[in-house]
């Protein structure tokens, strides 16, 4: 991801087409290490294409990705499964609240503004 990103940061500085020391100059001026495989397999991947095109195209694949839809769907059934889930599901967080404020009240005997 580093490599990615500092071949952007080259695009949006003027430079078209990046070279792979162009790539290891900015990622050695921030302390990060310089794979040159990687950054050969990114030139190789990229070369003769537009960024915006690219970047264009990624955010079309990235939209067809599911995101957090998966727990939404689980827990609706869980609330609509019956008024017993939901009753007990209440019940045990006012049981936690409880035991939560006993273990603060363990102080060891002193206060800190005494």
């Amino acid at each position: 991801m580093k490599v990615v990103a500092a071949y952007l940061l080259a695009v949006l500085g003027g430079n078209t087409s990046p070279s792979a020391d162009d790539v290891k100059n900015i990622l050695s001026s921030v302390g990060a290490e310089a794979d040159g495989d990687r950054i050969e397999l990114l030139l190789s991947q990229v070369k003769g294409k537009d960024i915006t095109e690219l970047i264009a195209s990624g955010r079309e694949k990235l939209a067809s990705v599911p995101s957090g839809g998966g727990a939404v769907g689980v827990a609706a059934p869980a609330a609509g499964g019956g008024g017993g889930a939901a009753t007990a599901a209440a019940e045990q967080k006012k049981e936690e609240k409880v035991e939560e404020k006993e273990e603060s009240d363990d102080d060891m005997g002193f206060s800190l503004f005494d």
